[in-house]
This record gives structure tokens, C-alpha cells and sequence, in this order.
């Protein structure tokens, strides 16, 4: 599979990780992890992606955060979804779902 463009990725980061969550609780690196492995080498984040990113949706009541203990006994920041981040990754994904479906067409792709 050919890499995704970075604007293109870039622009989906919010959403990606709002996903991520839906599925329950997760920490940084393990949603960086689960990104990745659902990319299957259309492009890889590193940790430092995400954290910027999940800063600002907690700052916008996306996503709320706990400390936790791990199964190693070390703390780590489990961020969990709220009702207005369903919210906002239902809406941005009903607006990546049109901008699919104009882009193909446009382009003449039949996607059946």
C-alpha cells in the first residue's frame, strides 16, 4: 500500500484518535499503537503525534484523563472519551464521509 499524504493524515487526527477511544480507555502509546496497526503501512505515527493532540481535545472536553496504574505498577494518563467527543467524532465522521464519497465522484471512481 502507498503512504497517505501527511495533509491528508494530518487533517484526520482528531478523528483517529476520538475513534480510538470510542473503543474504551486507552493511554498515548497505546493509541498510537492501535492507529498504526489499523493504518496497516498507509503511514505510522510516532508518540509524540498524539500527545499535543490529546492535550488540546482534553482542553476542549473531548476527552477527559485519569492516572492509573499499569499491570508494571507505574502510572500512566488514560484518556477517556466524553459525550461531546462522541459527539464530535460522529459529526467529523459523517463530514469525512462526504468529502469520500464528493471526492469519488469527482474523480469517477466507481465504488461499489
Amino acid at each position: 500500500m502507498k503512504t497517505t499524504n501527511k495533509e491528508l493524515v494530518g487533517a484526520s487526527t482528531a478523528v483517529l484518535i476520538l475513534g480510538v477511544l470510542k473503543r474504551g480507555p486507552s493511554w498515548g502509546y497505546d493509541i498510537v499503537r492501535q492507529i498504526n496497526e489499523e493504518a496497516a503501512g498507509a503511514f505510522t505515527w510516532q508518540e509524540g503525534t498524539v500527545y499535543p493532540l490529546l492535550r488540546k481535545l482534553e482542553k476542549q472536553g473531548l476527552v477527559r484523563c485519569r492516572w492509573q496504574d499499569s499491570p508494571t505498577g507505574r502510572q500512566r494518563k488514560y484518556y477517556i472519551l466524553t459525550p461531546a467527543g462522541r459527539t464530535s467524532l460522529d459529526a467529523g465522521a459523517r463530514q469525512w464521509e462526504m468529502f469520500h464519497e464528493l471526492v469519488l465522484r469527482l474523480a469517477g471512481v466507481n465504488h461499489a
